[in-house]
């Protein structure tokens, strides 16, 4: 498979060009939008690859929904059909939900006319038997707002209402700079295109790391939903985006305080469970074969995410 196979319509001039979210329709708490929030009626099909679908399980974790919304993992090996589910290891799990094969399934029962691409995470609503949504930013924001009275911890609030303004800010930032930025520098075609993106990767993530030196997380005391969207590039970071995606000015681990911060957030209560780096490594150095055409996985790096993290100081 190639760069473009996986990205169709996604290359301008040789930069990479990501396609917009093709179902937003929303789950709410008093059903207003015809979604009303169920227990057992919603089930989430995610990669444990994919950095996007990955910020959806840690929120689906740390508000306790488990047990409310099901979820079901795909083979972190993409093929030229996409995300299959395919009972592989321990991790993947089948669909036990539609009995799909293939995850673009869902979408074609969806919208039979769909060309677009096939992508993770998808929020499958069991009653109309239709996709909900597949933008992360919306399942992730349901997840944090419209599942309370369902939630074994409607106390943690992620989106609370005197952060806000910062959240979206800050959300802006780090998805076009950082989040989507490695991305833009991993798929360019051309040495111009990587270039600019790949250095804007490191300027935000060194003020990023000025900013941690005083404050424990990104908006104080308390993780908000921008850690969560941060964490998913930064576990990702040294693994994978520093060498097969050349964001190699730097490694999270050389930076004093994002470093701790990392760790911090990784030892943070259900988070470690929701990492997979098996699962990550192999997508990246398996499914990008015009990147990595010998498709060899890279033993390291070595890291120790439970090491003290020191953050305590700024609480």
């Amino acid at each position: 498979m190639t760069v473009k196979t996986q990205f169709p319509d996604e290359s301008v001039d040789g930069r990479f060009v990501r396609q917009g979210d093709a179902f937003r329709e929303w789950v709410t708490a008093d059903g207003r939008s015809g979604f009303p929030a169920q227990a057992g009626r919603y089930h989430l099909y995610v990669s444990l690859a994919c950095p996007w679908a990955h910020r959806t399980i840690i929120v689906r974790a740390l508000k306790g929904l488990e047990d409310a919304v099901g979820m079901s993992v795909v083979d972190p090996v993409r093929d030229e059909l996409g995300w299959a589910f395919r009972d592989v290891d321990g991790a993947t799990t089948g669909d036990p939900v539609n009995g799909f094969e293939y995850l673009a399934q869902a979408y074609r029962v969806t919208d039979p006319h769909y060309h677009g691409r096939v992508t993770v995470p998808v929020l499958w609503d069991t009653r109309t038997k239709r996709i909900v949504s597949n933008s992360d930013d919306d399942i992730m924001r349901m997840f944090e707002t419209e599942f309370d009275a369902l939630a074994a911890h409607p106390d943690v609030q992620l989106y609370p209402a005197q952060h806000r303004a910062e959240i979206e800010r800050l959300n802006e930032l780090i998805y076009e700079t950082v989040n989507d930025g490695v991305y833009r520098a991993g798929f360019a075609a051309t040495q111009a295109a990587y270039e600019p993106p790949a250095r804007r990767v490191f300027e935000t993530l060194d003020a990023l790391d000025e900013r941690l030196a005083t404050q424990r997380f990104l908006c104080g005391a308390a993780p908000v939903e921008t850690d969560w969207r941060l964490f998913v590039t930064l576990i990702r970071f040294d693994p994978v985006y520093y060498g097969h995606f050349k964001c190699n000015l730097r490694r999270i681990v050389d930076y004093p305080n994002l470093s701790g911060y990392l760790r911090d957030l990784y030892q943070t209560g259900g988070v470690a469970a929701t990492v997979n780096f098996d699962h990550i490594k192999r997508h990246y150095y398996v499914t990008h074969d015009e990147i990595n055409p010998t498709r060899i996985v890279p033993i390291g790096p070595l890291q120790d995410l439970t090491a003290p993290h020191g953050r305590e100081r700024l609480a």
